[in-house]
């Protein structure tokens, strides 16, 4: 009798293991200090993901499976990857979340960062240092062709980064470079389940729309595509890591807070390089293009002692305190009196 043909290795194995490689990470299992864990949503990346770092790191992988409790399907999409990590013989980690926006934000950016938060609070609770996410090829091209939309910035056009820390916890994305169609055929072809989230087919979203219509065509017309945004994206970031460098390099030296007369005697493009890093890094605050002329403009008009400086940005506004740049949350400012 023969033997029944071995099912071949889930795809994207050598991406994951060459991206491990890149970032100094083990690719055996017994060299793994540590557990690895994938955020598991139950739908065709994450499925595809979870079994090729089974694959590579066997005995070594948990799941991490946010419950997001306003969607009628959450309750569906949990009890999937709960039968789904049995067979497996994976342990999952679940979390509810109920994320509201804040003012001026939307439901989906209130929904992804409580996503972020909520998988390293698990990931630290159980030991995880690293967090693996399914975003694939086609992924990279939507934002970087949402962030075109918006008029974004380099840190928008480098879309998303193949690892970043948040909360503490590294998250990495090895499949930037993976073509998601043919993850979801292989699943298809091993019979292996996995969720289609009905939320992506609402058109209201512009992501949504931007799959729907753009995505294909783009890549009917120019199927390469699937490679070059990926070398763009690349490029794009570090250009972005250059000028974090320098603006880094520039705070040191006009000081933190900065010194208004000493970012004066600076360029217009590095002053306005410094102002974003300032605010973003400093203050976790991202400064509209509105904005930041607003600030740049008051900056220069700054001769005199009683001269003064008041932009708002995100949920503060900047402000000169004496000679130095300040700024103060919303929160913390006492109310107008009239």
């Amino acid at each position: 009798m023969v033997a029944p043909a071995p099912a071949p290795p889930p795809p994207g194995l050598a991406s994951l293991r060459a991206w491990a490689q890149r970032h100094g990470l083990p690719t055996q299992a017994q060299a793994a200090p540590q557990p690895w864990a994938v955020a598991y949503s139950g739908g065709a990346d994450s499925t595809a993901l979870l079994r090729a770092a089974h694959a590579l790191w066997p005995g070594r992988v948990q799941a991490l499976h946010i419950h997001h409790g306003l969607q009628p399907a959450a309750e569906g999409f949990a009890e999937h990857a709960q039968r789904c990590c049995d067979q497996l013989g994976l342990p999952l980690r679940i979390e509810r979340v109920q994320a509201g926006p804040a003012r001026g934000q939307s439901p989906e950016e209130a929904a992804r960062q409580a996503r972020y938060a909520a998988l390293a609070r698990l990931a630290q609770a159980h030991g995880a240092a690293w967090v693996l996410l399914g975003q694939q090829a086609q992924d990279q091209i939507e934002t970087l062709l949402l962030a075109l939309s918006r008029g974004a910035g380099l840190p928008g056009l480098a879309a998303m980064p193949e690892a970043m820390q948040r909360h503490g916890v590294c998250f990495g994305r090895p499949w930037l470079h993976e073509d998601g169609a043919a993850l979801r055929q292989w699943l298809d072809t091993q019979a292996v389940p996995y969720q289609q989230d009905p939320s992506n087919q609402d058109l209201r979203y512009t992501r949504n729309r931007i799959r729907a219509h753009l995505l294909p065509a783009l890549l009917q017309h120019f199927p390469a595509s699937l490679r070059t945004v990926a070398r763009s994206t690349s490029q794009i970031a570090q250009a972005q890591r250059l000028l974090d460098e320098l603006a880094a390099q520039d705070l040191l030296a006009v000081g933190n807070p900065p010194a208004i007369a000493a970012v004066q005697a600076l360029s217009p493009d590095r002053q306005a390089n410094l102002l974003r890093h300032w605010l973003r890094s400093q203050h976790g605050t991202q400064a509209s293009a509105a904005q930041l002329q607003q600030l740049l403009h008051q900056v220069a008009a700054c001769r005199t002692r009683g001269h003064q400086i008041e932009i708002k940005v995100g949920q503060g506004r900047v402000r000169r305190c004496g000679a130095h740049l300040d700024l103060e949350s919303d929160a913390a400012m006492p109310p107008f009196i009239i």
